[in-house]
């Protein structure tokens, strides 16, 4: 599948209803999918979908092969995320808000459900392609912090009503909407891609770079561009420097903070 950041090869048989590029696989509960695609992309390649069988956490990661410069092919985070975001939705409640909270944190009705998180070789020239990306998430499908209500800033899938969507389910569904995105990116340019993002992100209350009367844009880089009424130059936000720690992550579980 061509696209301007990323090309995928045929799949191999797998145990996911996943589309053709991708190919599986699969991590036992201890596993992380993340630190495994990382470790295997070079040999791998691109499409290699990396996925941990967890009841609490659907925990995936998927290799994806420049075709730009690194600088701007790190845009492919916002690709992904606006992936997850229609992933969700297809399987929310009537009118459950989803937001994003910059860049990679995601929440659902103002609770943190989960996020993602991008890797590439740390000695990669920023002006030539890299080998490598992985784009990873982890998402809270079941609460294991008590009763629902009690940690507000806390969201589950099965607390916010997503009855239907297990682990399994929302992977494959990412896997189809990341195809959609990156047909979008390819035909219409990277600014169809930052259409979908960031009207999600304006939603999240709990964002840093949120209120009235701003206007936000992605830079070629993949910087968050803030333009506030009355100045005269936006304020910028490194890209690069908030996917070093993802402000979602629980360094110590792999998993969403609680």
């Amino acid at each position: 599948m061509p696209t301007p950041g990323t090309r995928l090869r045929t799949r191999l048989r797998t145990e996911l209803d996943l589309p053709p590029p991708f190919t599986l696989v699969t991590l036992r509960e201890v596993g992380d999918a993340f630190a495994h695609a990382t470790g295997i992309a070079p040999e791998a390649g691109a499409g290699t979908l990396v996925y941990v069988g967890r009841f609490d956490l659907a925990e995936f990661a998927v290799v994806l092969e420049p075709e730009e410069p690194l600088r701007t092919a790190r845009r492919a985070f916002y690709a992904g995320m606006a992936a997850l975001g229609d992933a969700l939705a297809a399987y929310a409640p009537p009118e459950k808000p989803i937001a994003f909270a910059w860049p990679g944190s995601i929440l659902v009705d103002g609770g943190l459900i989960g996020g993602a998180r991008l890797a590439w070789p740390q000695d990669a020239d920023e002006a030539k392609p890299a080998p490598w990306l992985v784009f990873g998430a982890a998402i809270r499908t079941v609460s294991l912090t008590g009763e629902p209500g009690l940690t507000p800033l806390v969201a589950a899938l099965e607390d916010e009503g997503f009855d239907d969507l297990g682990s399994g389910r929302l992977v494959e569904s990412f896997a189809r909407h990341l195809m959609v995105a990156f047909d979008a990116w390819q035909e219409s340019g990277f600014t169809a891609v930052a259409r979908n993002y960031l009207p999600r992100l304006a939603a999240a209350r709990s964002s840093p770079v949120s209120g009235g009367g701003i206007r936000r844009d992605i830079d070629d880089n993949g910087d968050l561009l803030v333009h506030k009424v009355g100045l005269p130059r936006p304020e910028r936000h490194s890209l690069v420097a908030a996917l070093t720690a993802p402000s979602w992550l629980d360094p110590a579980t792999g998993g969403p903070r609680t």
